[in-house]
């Protein structure tokens, strides 16, 4: 296939650097937007007079045709072309000659891969932001079912306080919100189109860029030429929100882990969900939430490849840039991946909120309830505090809980102490009584749970 820009040259490319120049097998997957893109522009350049009307609708009419015979599969795409830009545009000229060629007037190949990339992300946020909705559902549905299941919270991996599973996992439900907005707000700043920047410094020709952006969904154009063809911010921006995505499921796989194993138990992975082992055949590995915590460092090293990219290049475009696609595609797949089996994982669990709860009662993570309750009756928190530290090393020696002590033994470490403290310590009312804004309790919960149910019905 000759090159569109082959008139320069007197030599034929040679066959490895084609090779290496090529980005036909990562960029084809836009062929639908780069279509989308070219009908827009030819229709833009007939409205203005820039094209006659009939080779227009010759240009747009080919364009439609080319569409469809790659989407029916009678059309194959040429590995190859050097891009799905050249392919098309080669295809086209093809089937309806010089006026196929007449579709690259005021327009580069800069403006036109990133209006094409700009094109394809917009849709993959819709999709990333709609599977990371249905992940927060997944939890919004546990969450209602163990608003009442007491188990540790904790903070250095060590028992802490009692809290809920309801409110463990509203925190996720909480993290992923902010995804979804940051999704929305990176599509904000990457809705303007770049068409009409041409190579970088506009064109001579009488295009109308505010009729193309219209056509294609933008909110307006890119204000600077320059600007339009050299940024990649919001490749950067998607890769960022999607390795922040990652990261939150990372941290939620790694407690599934943890949970699954025997020493927690705190949950039993549906079958369907979890992999055996080769030679011991009691195993049960929570292999989903491991390949998920995995795939994190993928999309942590797609956001470096964008930045190490773009850190040092002078403007406008440089062929540099032929290397964002394939590390912006691959964050895109791989979160595409993880959200919908994540949440497939969660839906099927089974949480044993029986071992929770007895995991609750060790660990002595109602302390801080019992110094508080010294507080209440006027010991100063500090002394409330050493005073039930005391305690807590006696029941370590003695094993025994705060709720199994005796009346008097509370008694030989403060004379306050009287009957109420088994109501204060009770796990439950522990958790009851943390009525502040967030926190684990019924009334608590169920007003967190509104507000995700409010977030998902915008």
């Amino acid at each position: 296939m000759e090159k569109m820009w082959a008139g320069r040259f007197k030599k034929e490319l040679s066959e490895k650097v084609n090779d290496f120049n090529s980005s036909i097998t990562v960029d084809s997957r836009m062929y639908a937007e780069d279509i989308k893109g070219s009908i827009a522009h030819a229709t833009m350049l007939g409205a203005t007079g820039i094209l006659k009307a009939s080779d227009t609708d010759k240009i747009v009419d080919g364009l439609f045709a080319v569409l469809s015979d790659i989407e029916s599969g009678a059309l194959e795409i040429d590995s190859t072309a050097e891009d799905i830009h050249m392919f098309v545009e080669a295809e086209l000229t093809k089937r309806i000659g010089e006026a196929g060629k007449m579709l690259h007037t005021a327009r580069s190949r800069n403006d036109q891969v990133a209006l094409d990339t700009k094109l394809y992300t917009l849709v993959q946020i819709d999709e990333i932001a709609f599977l990371t909705k249905e992940l927060i559902e997944t939890i919004l549905k546990l969450a209602k079912e163990h608003k009442s299941t007491i188990m540790c919270g904790y903070t250095h991996l060590q028992k802490a306080q009692p809290i809920t599973f309801a409110e463990h996992i509203l925190a996720y439900a909480n993290m992923l919100m902010r995804d979804v907005t940051r999704l929305s707000d990176c599509k904000v700043r990457m809705n303007l189109s770049p068409l009409g920047s041409c190579a970088l410094a506009g064109t001579t020709y009488c295009i109308d860029r505010q009729m193309t952006a219209k056509a294609l969904g933008f909110d307006g154009v890119v204000a600077n030429s320059i600007d339009g063809v050299s940024d990649r911010d919001y490749c950067i921006e998607l890769a960022s929100a999607i390795s922040i995505i990652m990261m939150h499921l990372s941290r939620f796989s790694e407690e599934i882990i943890l949970w699954n194993s025997w020493e927690f138990k705190y949950i039993e992975l549906d079958d369907a969900y979890a992999t055996g082992s080769s030679i011991m055949p009691q195993k049960k590995n929570p292999d989903i939430a491991e390949l998920v915590r995995g795939k994190t460092a993928r999309t942590y090293g797609d956001l470096i490849t964008l930045l190490t990219m773009m850190k040092a290049l002078p403007l406008a475009y440089n062929k540099d840039m032929q290397e964002d696609k394939e590390a912006l595609f691959d964050s895109i797949d791989t979160v595409k991946l993880c959200l919908p089996i994540f949440s497939d994982m969660l839906s099927t669990m089974t949480v044993l909120s029986e071992n929770m709860a007895k995991s609750a009662e060790c660990g002595f993570i109602n302390a801080t309830d019992c110094a508080d309750y010294l507080t209440k009756k006027s010991v100063p928190f500090r002394t409330a505090y050493k005073i039930t530290g005391n305690i807590v090393a006696y029941c370590i020696d003695i094993k025994k809980t705060l709720n199994s002590l005796d009346l008097e033994e509370y008694k030989q470490f403060e004379s306050l102490f009287e009957n109420d403290i088994y109501e204060a310590v009770d796990m439950k009312n522990c958790v009851e009584k943390r009525t502040s804004e967030g926190a684990p309790s019924l009334k608590s919960v169920e007003k967190q749970i509104e507000l995700v149910e409010a977030f998902l019905q915008k």
